[in-house]
């Protein structure tokens, strides 16, 4: 981790070298293409290589749908891995890796890349959370001196947040150089996060959805998701994000950290036994036509977990949820705090469901701070700009700091010590100090 660059130092750096070539792997997949897509943004030659020429042509097509605009094509070249890769990746000044998330496809590819890479070109891996260290292992010092984590959060031309995650032996000045190309070049929100698994944003964001999934099979999707709504400062609700980034993607992301870290929240990361039987038998959530929620014709259906069947949305009774309309009223009237108080007050079962994973939200990212980033800035900035959700410190500052302790009290959970020291002093007034971030943008009251 380094201090923070002004401006002009950051320009200076921008300055050291140039990105003028930039090869995608991948880039018929939707992070590949959306990457290759946000690179010819910024450079004269963005080459699109997937396992056929066709499927590369196909993520350039993919690529100008999505950003809707010229330049992609009139940037872009195409390959693939047999018959280009080794040219494309000799002239490239920068490699960017957005195959599958599986870490032997990706050491297979990175075999083939450091054949054929120069000695000063960057490898970047778009991973959402496989260790860095481990997939540059047993390569060359150049290999491992110029490779590192790129992490950009999907479509990458819509979300700003990224994550620059560096291993044990990547230049120090190198990871200054990218994060000021993907700031001034990109447009990008950089946070800088250590080699742990899921990072930063991943490790918190689907550790709330994982609970949610939990949770859905006592209570049912459209209650959680209900409960965990836009109300609690989330742009999407939980399970309806699970189904967009697809089932499988996120089982990967649960699993690595499931298995290779044991935190207070350990069992939140373990993905229920239903969602693997119906994984089985093809549900990946919207890719595969269907999730905890699907479509026939202009109705909404709603997954029940125990049978996997479907049951239209309006002949699902809900509880008595008042509350959260006042409190998205309140919301929408800007008058984010009083949502927030009445939240924290509303009584009832299912009110305190909902407190228990907004606490458990808080409270993890609070507790990360030192294992998965410096300071709790970075976990603010990247579930802010990366997941469209309010930053933990926005919440604790909304509700005040003892409001929030008391409700990490009321879940049963630790209360982490930057929390407790806050409501005990009052110091700090504010967690979240970001000026040009306005909160009101993560309360859409809905």
């Amino acid at each position: 981790m380094s201090i923070p660059k002004s401006a002009a130092e950051m320009r200076q750096i921008l300055s050291s070298r140039k990105i003028e070539r930039v090869v995608v792997l991948g880039a018929n997949g939707t992070m590949g293409y959306g990457s290759a897509a946000l690179f010819t943004t910024a450079v004269p030659e963005v080459t699109f290589l997937a396992r056929t020429k066709a499927k590369a042509e196909e993520g350039v097509a993919a690529a100008v749908k999505q950003v809707r605009s010229p330049t992609v094509a009139s940037r872009a070249k195409t390959g693939d891995y047999e018959h280009d890769l080794a040219s494309a990746v000799a002239d490239a000044d920068l490699v960017f890796e957005a195959l599958t998330e599986d870490m032997g496809i990706k050491k297979d590819i990175f075999d083939k890349v450091e054949a054929a890479r120069r000695d000063d070109s960057i490898v970047a891996t778009v991973t959402s959370g496989l260790s860095i260290n481990a997939l540059c292992e047993g390569r060359s010092d150049s290999f491992r001196k110029h490779f590192m984590g790129l992490h950009f959060f999907n479509p990458p031309n819509v979300i700003v947040g990224t994550e620059l995650i560096a291993g044990r032996d990547t230049d120090p000045d190198l990871v200054d150089f990218v994060d000021a190309f993907s700031q001034i070049r990109l447009g990008r929100e950089m946070v800088r996060t250590f080699d742990t698994p899921g990072f930063a944003g991943n490790r918190i964001g689907f550790k709330v959805m994982n609970e949610c999934a939990q949770l859905a099979e006592r209570h049912g999707p459209l209650l959680v998701d209900k409960l965990v709504g836009p109300y609690t400062g989330r742009a999407m609700t939980p399970l309806a994000t699970v189904d967009l980034v697809g089932w499988d993607i996120h089982r990967a992301i649960v699993d690595n950290v499931y298995e290779n870290t044991n935190d207070e929240a350990h069992e939140t990361n373990k993905l229920p036994d239903y969602m693997a039987r119906l994984m089985d038998k093809g549900v990946l959530g919207n890719k595969s036509g269907g999730g905890f929620f699907k479509r026939d014709g202009k109705k909404r259906l709603v997954l029940d977990p125990a049978t996997g069947d479907y049951t239209p949305e309006e002949e699902i009774k809900l509880p008595d949820l008042a509350y959260i309309e006042e409190v998205a009223a309140l919301h929408r009237d800007g008058r984010y705090e009083e949502g927030m108080a009445t939240f924290l007050n509303a009584e009832g079962e299912y009110a305190k469901i909902a407190r228990g994973v907004i606490a458990g939200y808080i409270a993890y990212a609070f507790e990360r701070v030192g294992e998965v980033t410096e300071t709790i800035d970075g976990i603010d900035r990247i579930m802010g700009m990366g997941f469209n959700a309010a930053p933990p410190s926005v919440l604790v500052d909304m509700i005040g700091a003892k409001g929030v302790v008391d409700m990490i009290g009321e879940a049963g959970l630790h209360v982490p010590e930057a929390l407790a020291e806050a409501a005990k002093t009052g110091k700090p007034e504010r967690f979240f100090t970001h000026r040009h971030i306005n909160v009101g943008r993560f309360f859409v009251a809905g």
